[in-house]
């Protein structure tokens, strides 16, 4: 056999034998072959749709992006209460706090949000194919396909290894987010006439932006110090998270400082 094919083989057996036994079992967990599936239909979605609909109507979506923004805003807020009082119950430490791979109630409950929070990952795809079919290419950006296309690898991972400890924060503050990110979306699916009410889209971002620069403190701060979690994970996520404080400081600038500035010329 191939030495290299011989390694390949290898580390893949690496992958699915040291994860989190507890959390190997549950859907789309134990092998990265699924996500990666999942994936490659969203790449391959992202190529076919606009061509699909490229000669058709935009599709209306009022009803079902009612529904679905909605049960975002609630998925989001379940989440972000079952961090916050896992956490809490568990006196998680926001300096330092190591995984809890036992059995403890507690431990589960994180570990089970944590589940929650990466399969939220995975149906937030949808964002992507409303856009393609309303015809909204031009919010089909390489921040937005990025994004998307990258939480569901990252999230995959931390529940395949790190199922709680400093991963917590992450998932809560996010979550925290997309409580307010998916209510200005429902509420603009309801109609032109909500739009007097939405003024406050260029703040979304900023929280956007102040989420990622805490996690970016948080993670950097777990990075240098001495504690039992994985270096490899914390030097992931904080490149992960520079990256993500660049293109949205782009999008921001663009979308809000340019705008202005062309307005004050005029």
């Amino acid at each position: 056999m191939d030495p290299a094919w011989q390694k390949i083989q290898g580390f893949y057996k690496w992958i699915l034998e040291n994860g989190d036994k507890r959390t190997d079992p549950w859907l789309l967990v134990y092998s990265p072959m699924p996500v990666t599936v999942v994936f490659l239909c969203y790449l391959f979605v992202l190529w076919a749709g606009p061509k699909f609909m490229k000669h058709r109507e935009p599709v209306d979506l009022k009803a079902v992006l009612i529904v679905y923004n909605f049960t975002m805003v609630c998925w989001s807020a379940y989440m972000f209460h079952e961090f916050l009082l896992s956490s809490w119950l568990a006196s998680y430490s926001l300096l330092c706090q190591p995984v809890d791979y036992s059995s403890d109630p507690l431990a589960i409950r994180m570990a089970k949000v944590c589940w929650w929070f990466f399969f939220s990952k995975v149906i937030e795809l949808s964002d992507t194919i409303f856009f393609i079919l309303r015809k909204k290419n031009s919010q089909l950006t390489f921040l937005h396909v990025y994004h998307h296309g990258t939480m569901i690898f990252n999230w995959w991972a931390g529940v395949k290894y790190v199922a709680g400890g400093q991963s917590f924060l992450i998932g809560m503050i996010n979550s925290l987010v997309h409580v307010v990110m998916y209510l200005y979306y429902g509420l603009a699916a309801l109609g032109p006439h909500m739009q007097r009410y939405l003024w406050w889209k260029r703040y979304l971002t900023s929280l956007q932006l102040t989420q990622f620069v805490i996690l970016t403190v948080h993670t950097t701060y777990n990075l240098i110090a001495e504690c039992d979690f994985p270096d490899a994970m914390n030097a992931v996520v904080c490149t992960y998270l520079l990256s993500l404080i660049v293109l949205f400081s782009n999008f921001y600038y663009r979308s809000y400082l340019t705008k202005k500035e062309k307005e004050k010329k005029t």
